[in-house]
């Protein structure tokens, strides 16, 4: 909503604002109570930083005394329409806006990331598997993109959703990832029992509720956005499997099948099926077809080879290493561990802690000294605590099989 108000020009100042802002409601609303109208309490919060800012500033003495006395507006008309369905329009065009031609791919997601989610640069750099120097040169080359080329957070039209559509379904998909695969911080501690059981799953629900947001809007209601919808209602129906009561992770086998969320998946086999109204294949049908027969609660031969021929059709439309180290499980099941074995090992993925984790599971029965062997290499690149414990569990289980 600043940024609408005082334009991409002020971005680092919109960013500070809105971060003070929550920091002050942070500090205050635990000693002071939650005041009666928490939003109006924000927003005033807001303006009041931003008025002071401006103030002490030259752009404000330059641009906004000037425009302001030019205008005939009563002091009512400076107001921002802080209505839900404003805020949610906002952050709409606030999407679009950001994935701006100029810019490139990796540039939009991640500016996307940090200002319309709020990700820190460690965390956007996690997920492009780069250096936080790399991302911070990244973003502002894209905000100075974005303010010498006057972007505006205007109304959209068919062309420009079109255009920028894919890099907006990316940075959901980045969204929603990030959340469901992210684990506590090393001596981190939390209060939130989310972050305590090794997931984030309100950033998953964040993805999906601006997915459900395009979905809304009849120009961004296409196929490949119920796509994505429908594979994170799959991967979210998962989500309280994935961690047992002591917060530890549980593997895809290993999981409680009772825990699984029915009614997510019935919405995931809603817009699944909405997908399918159109003329194009994207990597998010293939994507969600996977994770419906993972929702699947039968373990039969027939499920492991559509999981198999999806992959296999999925790495033909978009090559990827994880999907290709994904596909080597599904080979396993259907193939057996030693044709898995000899197709994992030709991807030679050394720095990925589940490439090495895999193949622990693959060796296992086969070789327990090599099972072992890469289940300790996988346990010296795992990212988080939460990881190391599971795999130490699977160390400890082969010594009785040596």
């Amino acid at each position: 909503m600043l940024c609408a108000r005082f334009g991409f020009g002020q971005m680092e100042v919109a960013e500070d604002i809105a971060s003070e802002t929550f920091l002050t409601a942070v500090q205050t609303w635990p000693l002071n109570g939650l005041p009666p109208h928490p939003v109006a309490w924000l927003y005033h919060v807001a303006k009041n930083k931003a008025r002071n800012y401006l103030q002490r500033e030259a752009v404000f003495r330059g641009t906004i005394v000037p425009a302001l006395r030019g205008s005939e507006a009563g002091p009512d008309d400076n107001e921002i329409d802080l209505s839900p369905a404003n805020i949610e329009d906002s952050q709409l065009r606030m999407m679009f806006a950001i994935c701006h031609p100029s810019i490139a791919a990796e540039a939009q997601i991640g500016l996307s990331l940090r200002i319309l989610c709020g990700f820190g640069i460690e965390e956007i750099a996690d997920a492009f598997l780069t250096s936080k120097e790399t991302i911070g040169k990244r973003l502002y080359r894209a905000k100075e993109k974005l303010r010498e080329g006057k972007a505006d957070i205007g109304l959209m039209n068919a062309a420009a959703v079109e255009e920028r559509l894919p890099a907006v379904l990316t940075t959901i998909y980045l969204l929603f990832t990030e959340g469901y695969y992210s684990m506590p911080r090393d001596g981190v501690a939390s209060a939130e029992p989310s972050a305590a059981k090794g997931m984030r799953s309100e950033l998953c629900h964040e993805a999906m509720r601006l997915g459900r947001m395009l979905i809304d809007y009849p120009l961004t209601d296409q196929p490949a956005v119920s796509a994505l919808l429908a594979l994170m209602c799959f991967h979210a129906s998962r989500l309280d499997a994935r961690v047992d009561q002591h917060g530890e992770l549980v593997l895809y086998a290993d999981q409680d099948i009772s825990r699984w969320n029915a009614g997510l998946i019935s919405e995931g086999v809603y817009y699944l099926r909405r997908s399918a109204s159109g003329p194009v294949l994207t990597k998010y049908h293939l994507e969600a077809n996977i994770a419906y027969w993972n929702c699947v609660k039968e373990d039969n031969v027939e499920k492991w080879e559509n999981i198999l021929q999806l992959y296999n059709h999925l790495l033909q439309l978009e090559y990827s290493p994880v999907a290709a180290l994904n596909r080597t499980y599904a080979v396993a099941r259907t193939l057996g561990k030693a044709a898995a074995l000899e197709q994992a090992e030709r991807l030679k993925l050394t720095g990925n802690p589940y490439y090495w984790a895999l193949l622990g599971e693959l060796y296992t029965g086969i070789d327990n000294r090599r099972a072992r062997e890469c289940y300790q290499e996988a346990v010296s690149l795992a990212k988080s605590e939460a990881e190391r414990v599971a795999l130490v569990k699977k160390i400890d289980g082969l010594w009785n099989g040596v």
